[in-house]
């Protein structure tokens, strides 16, 4: 990152320079030589293309009336698929109007004719202000990364005590931001996703090690008092203005709603479940499954495929299912490439306790809502 007196004065930028007259070609030529940047001259549009393809350039300065590509349609070509700034020039001011120049997203207007010095200020405030935005972007990234940190951090505090590593969180994020860029996400929701989901289960800070580490069966109150992980993680995550935190706090309170209503802690149905909550119950369900527990080992992936088919429309949203098992190897992938793999045999294997209790409550469940 650059400090805050190069920003005053920026140095040593790459500037091109386009412009069909020769005359203006070889001021400009002059006047950058009077500077420490480093420059490259086009006289026309696809040669600046050209150019653009061989060589980063900070800034490129264009002139509009240029035979073949004119500067207005460069100038959209070049904001729209490089990171330069962007300066025009013209000589017939009265046929452009500032706002409609700045509105392509040029960062500047020339009038010609120009003194060199003019063109020089130009040229150094949009690098200043270039530089600026970055070192504003390097600080949020930077804030970003932190916040971020803290946050695994915690979720860690909760999660160490009953996963083998804290390889899970990481792969619930990968998993639900693949859900979402699948089920066709604005690119908003993916980010904040990949970054809420691994609070899923946060509120297990607040249930006690003898249930959340023990081997076999949960009886009813052992059970019960599980459940209010989903209450606890949702009040530590309450009253945020952050949207990750309060996309956080969806996934902590409704990822074991379930779509045919038999869920908890409140019982929704159908898409009353937040989208969040829904792509996270698939991916925390798939994870679960095939990892290691203190109360079961690995399933097998073909086991784990044929127990998330049969939860179509009972546990999951048949749509983000249907996308999950179309998709199903990339998903198997990132298990595999992301912390200890023991998978398990179809000869070696067998549910445990805890799931088959599970099951049991599931169909009892759903044959009274079928009464």
């Amino acid at each position: 990152m650059k400090n805050e007196s190069e920003c005053l004065e920026p140095m040593n930028a790459s500037i091109l320079i386009v412009d069909d007259e020769p005359l203006i070609l070889s001021l400009l030529r002059d006047t950058m030589a009077t500077t420490s940047h480093t420059c490259y001259f086009a006289e026309d549009g696809q040669k600046a293309l050209d150019i653009l393809k061989q060589h980063h350039c900070d800034v490129v300065l264009t002139d509009i009336d240029m035979p073949h590509m004119d500067g207005i349609e460069l100038a959209r070509i070049i904001v729209g698929e490089y990171s330069c700034d962007v300066i025009v020039m013209t000589g017939q001011i009265q046929n452009y109007q500032y706002d409609e120049i700045v509105s392509l997203g040029a960062s500047d207007f020339v009038e010609k004719p120009f003194s060199p010095k003019e063109m020089i200020l130009r040229i150094t405030r949009v690098l200043r202000e270039r530089c600026l935005r970055q070192e504003a972007s390097n600080a949020h990234n930077a804030l970003k990364e932190s916040y971020i940190d803290s946050i695994h951090r915690l979720v860690m505090a909760a999660e160490y005590k009953d996963e083998d590593t804290g390889d899970h969180i990481v792969r619930i994020g990968s998993y639900c931001a693949l859900i979402a860029e699948k089920l066709g996400a604005s690119d908003e929701f993916i980010d904040n996703i990949y970054y809420a989901s691994p609070m899923h289960d946060i509120g297990k800070i607040g249930i006690p090690d003898k249930i959340l580490l023990k081997p076999g069966k949960l009886n009813h109150v052992e059970f019960e008092t599980i459940k209010t992980h989903t209450l606890i993680g949702a009040r530590l995550l309450s009253q945020s203005k952050s949207k990750i935190l309060e996309m956080a706090r969806q996934i902590a309170l409704n990822h074991h709603e379930k779509y045919d209503g038999t869920g908890y802690p409140n019982g929704l149905q159908g898409e009353s479940i937040p989208l969040e909550g829904r792509i996270c119950a698939i991916a925390d369900t798939f994870d679960a499954l095939t990892s290691k527990r203190p109360y079961k080992n690995p399933y097998p992936f073909d086991v784990t495929y044929d127990i998330l088919k049969k939860e179509r429309g009972r546990q999951f949203d048949p749509r983000i299912l249907d996308m999950f098992i179309e998709n199903y190897d990339d998903f198997v992938d990132i298990r595999k490439k992301t912390g200890p793999m023991d998978e398990y045999t179809l000869s070696r294997f067998s549910l445990s306790e805890r799931d088959e209790a599970q099951n049991q409550s599931q169909s009892n469940m759903t044959q009274k809502s079928n009464k």
